[in-house]
């Protein structure tokens, strides 16, 4: 079974103190043990227990039952005198202040400080009489013909507190462990809330709605970070949706208006053929006619195929020549066709010098190109054409300046467009297809340059296009 987040940490908080908890426990318990030990440990090592002992079996101190005088040892404290052979010959209960019981220590069969020597280490033995067990020490006694002497010291007051202490440390241990896991719930539920909250949102999100955004979103806590991320992240998704959406029309609005375009010259050519098919050859006229007319929208179409397939070329960022153009030549060609083909306008061009820059001279020449005939088909016969060339911070200008009527605004915003036309009523005899200007953009994109346009003072429109510079005019 896989637990949930907040369960996981739940149960590692808990189980983290628990084991805290029991390193603490352990530790105190074993130094509190060794503590208390150690100081009935010194009490045995000290000489005076030696001349206590000796005193308490030789003399009139020895009390094997009975009440005792007060003493300096704890409460039961015995003292033995044993034979070589083992038993003991003396057995004493050192005076204490309290009442002698029958308690008395397991010897064990050989004693381990029998031998020459001090300190003599103490040891733990069994008990009886109601004492478990007693920590002890034993001497020899070579005065008394062989015989050694044991000191023993009862440790019911020590395992009694060791006892208590370790029924307070649990009564504390589960104490602490409910407290923290009540509090530790508490916590990673308030916690946790903002990411509930985030997994709601998350499923409206799922379900399409890209507008939906998670809270919180600060740069303070790391589930607001967390919140910012995904407000990015769903930020890019839903530009990224809107623009597949846009791009989907837009491909789609190109295929209709391909469709359109098309399917003009090829009814013209369709009617044609069967009129040709009908006899239409039997007269000079109507057959010169209908041959003419045939090729005309042949060659119409063509050209519009070949539009179309160059805006996809450039699309696709096929490479273009490089080589040095200079813009102002270019310029001064179309101003010299524009005359030749509209002798009536004024055509005006500004070039103060060469501008130039890499790039596919038949290209950019037919980017002037297109930008002057939209210029003379769009506006009245007597309006004025104004080509420009400069350099404005490192790149190359061009403008196409007209004073005719001029774009409204969302027709600027798609002027660009393939097939689209800013007066759809226009013949498409004069006005084209709709492609001229989506190629100048295709094209000054496939240099690395931008175009735009914006309304000319006083009423026009002002095309402008930008172009790096080759590096030798930097």
């Amino acid at each position: 079974m896989t637990l949930s987040l907040r369960g996981r940490l739940l149960i590692g908080v808990i189980t983290l103190v628990a084991v805290g908890l029991l390193v603490s426990d352990v530790a105190t318990y074993a130094l509190m043990d060794r503590s208390l030990v150690g100081r009935i440990d010194d009490q045995l090592q000290q000489p005076s227990t030696v001349v206590a002992a000796r005193a308490v079996i030789g003399g009139v101190l020895c009390h094997t039952r009975g009440p005792a005088a007060v003493g300096d040892f704890p409460a039961g404290s015995i003292t033995e005198l044993v034979s070589a052979d083992g038993t003991v010959a003396i057995a004493c209960v050192v005076p204490s202040g309290a009442s002698v019981s029958t308690a008395s220590p397991v010897l064990p069969k050989s004693l381990p400080n029998a031998g020459e020597g001090t300190p003599y280490q103490p040891f733990t033995v069994e008990g009886t009489g109601g004492v478990d067990h007693y920590r002890m020490t034993d001497w020899p006694e070579n005065s008394l013909g062989g015989q050694y002497v044991v000191f023993a010291i009862p440790l019911t007051p020590v395992e009694s507190t060791l006892s208590q202490l370790l029924l307070l440390e649990a009564l504390i241990g589960l104490g602490v462990l409910a407290a923290t896991a009540i509090l530790a719930l508490l916590i990673i539920r308030i916690g946790l809330r903002p990411l509930q909250k985030m997994g709601g949102v998350a499923a409206d999100i799922a379900a399409g709605d890209l507008t939906k955004r998670v809270e919180p979103a600060t740069a303070n806590t790391e589930i607001g970070r967390l919140g910012l991320a995904l407000n990015g992240m769903l930020s890019q998704i839903e530009a990224a949706f809107a623009e597949r959406t846009e791009s989907n029309n837009r491909l789609r609005r190109f295929i209709a208006d391909a469709s359109h375009e098309l399917r003009t010259p090829l009814t013209s050519i369709r009617g044609y053929s069967e009129m040709l098919r009908r006899g239409a050859d039997k007269s000079p006229t109507d057959a010169e006619l209908a041959r003419r007319r045939i090729e005309e929208e042949s060659v119409r179409m063509s050209t519009l195929v070949d539009d179309m397939l160059l805006i996809a070329r450039l699309d696709q960022g096929r490479p273009l020549e490089r080589k040095p153009v200079d813009l102002q030549a270019i310029a001064a060609d179309a101003a010299n066709d524009a005359r030749a083909v509209a002798p009536q306008r004024h055509i005006t061009l500004t070039a103060p010098g060469p501008v130039v820059i890499e790039g596919d001279d038949l290209r950019l020449r037919q980017v002037v190109g297109n930008l002057v005939r939209n210029a003379l088909v769009h506006t009245p016969q007597q309006s004025a054409i104004e080509i420009g060339v400069s350099t404005v911070n490192g790149s190359g200008m061009m403008s196409v300046i007209d004073h005719g009527p001029g774009l409204e605004g969302g027709d600027m915003a798609r002027i660009f467009e393939p097939f689209f036309r800013a007066d759809p009523s226009r013949s498409r005899d004069s006005g084209g297809a709709g492609l001229g200007l989506s190629i100048v953009s295709a094209v000054v994109t496939a240099h690395g340059g931008k175009v735009n346009v914006r309304k000319t003072s006083g009423g026009g429109a002002t095309f402008e296009v930008e172009l790096p510079l080759a590096s030798s005019s930097n």
